[in-house]
């Protein structure tokens, strides 16, 4: 006779995350007492019965091999029980309750060539989008932004020399899916996409095409007796969403694909409310595979907020203390009327209803 089911079967979505913490902070949840930073990449959370944790992070590589994740679950295995976590800007954490669990921990994953630190006032893990490797509308590379950043950065990343906390996000394209942060760095078109008429027809599907443009600036049309799509360039606001829908809609080009740098962005309403990022720097050469225009304006921001910025005062409050002129003239950047922030729900370029005119 078989043995009678003992489980459920889940028929979609993820398991219960709790299934996937380590005992001393399943068994503590939501009653932590407080947390300590004693070294970068090392945390201490101390439980209200006095239960202790030790968590151990490093930086890993935001594109993995199936070899190097089984490389990390071997560490997990060797010293905290098969306990590890990913944090959403790809940092690798270890949980252990033995303090003499730690140093080990450090000298192995240093080992591996996997920097520890990015606790604290440093400087985070770069969040970013997915670039070349995913990404159906990319004007950049992502990776190679954040490879190229963090190795200019490395010892903020290593050291708590910060003011506080800064968060550094890219993107790859204008629609920003890497979010707000301290310093955001984002690539943008410059111009509206030139379409081939000749193969346009042929490789895509013209409504699918038409619907994916979120401002409606594309419509049918027909060029020497082929159905195509035309673009209106006033409407125009080059975020390259149509070239995921419609590859002959090309917006990709070495000249006309620049990087921008936005700075005081927040998610979090922590200390204060919530921030949305303002425009420092744009119009700066995409160039691969080191960017060196675009490290030269952030470690530029990166260090005068260094030795400007008060203890705990997060980016957004340091400008709002010193005021936006000084913050130019401190990080030597060049301020023009672009930088002028007057959007007002784009009365003037966006349809007020749901429905879209032509």
């Amino acid at each position: 006779m078989a043995s009678e089911r003992t489980w459920e079967t889940v028929e979609s979505g993820p398991y219960d995350y709790h299934e996937g913490l380590h005992p001393v902070m399943a068994k503590n949840y939501g009653k932590w007492q407080y947390h300590e930073e004693p070294k970068p990449g090392v945390l201490k959370h101390v439980a209200e019965n006095g239960d202790v944790l030790w968590t151990v992070r490093a930086g890993t590589p935001r594109q993995d091999s199936v070899d190097f994740i089984r490389s990390l679950c071997d560490v997990a295995d060797k010293y905290t029980d098969g306990f590890l976590r990913f944090t959403v800007r790809s940092n690798v954490e270890y949980m252990t309750p033995d303090e003499g669990t730690v140093q080990l921990l450090i000298d192995e994953l240093e080992g591996m060539g996997l920097p520890v630190g990015g606790t604290g006032p440093t400087i985070s893990q770069m969040a970013h989008t997915q670039g070349w490797l995913h990404c159906d509308i990319p004007a950049s590379d992502a990776s190679g932004v954040v490879k190229a950043l963090m190795d200019e950065l490395i010892d903020e990343f290593k050291g708590m020399n910060m003011p506080n906390k800064v968060k550094l996000v890219t993107q790859c394209c204008e629609l920003n899916c890497g979010g707000q942060g301290d310093i955001m760095i984002i690539v943008k078109h410059t111009r509206p996409p030139r379409v081939n008429h000749e193969i346009l027809s042929e490789i895509c599907e013209l409504p699918k095409a038409v619907a994916r443009c979120p401002v409606a600036a594309i419509r049918p049309t027909v060029v020497n007796g082929r159905k195509s799509l035309m673009v209106d360039d006033e409407k125009c606001m080059y975020c390259g969403a149509c070239f995921g829908a419609c590859p002959a809609m090309e917006i990709n080009h070495p000249e006309f694909s620049k990087f921008a740098v936005w700075v005081g962005g927040k998610n979090s309403n922590a200390r204060s409310r919530p921030a949305q990022g303002c425009l420092v720097a744009h119009e700066l050469p995409n160039n691969p595979p080191r960017w060196p225009e675009v490290s030269d304006v952030v470690k530029r921001i990166v260090y005068a907020y260094k030795d400007g910025g008060k203890p705990w005062e997060r980016m957004n409050e340091w400008i709002d203390r010193i005021g936006w002129k000084r913050f130019f003239d401190e990080t030597g950047l060049k301020f023009d009327e672009d930088m002028i922030d007057n959007y007002r729900h784009a009365r003037t370029t966006f349809n007020q209803s749901a429905h879209v005119r032509f």
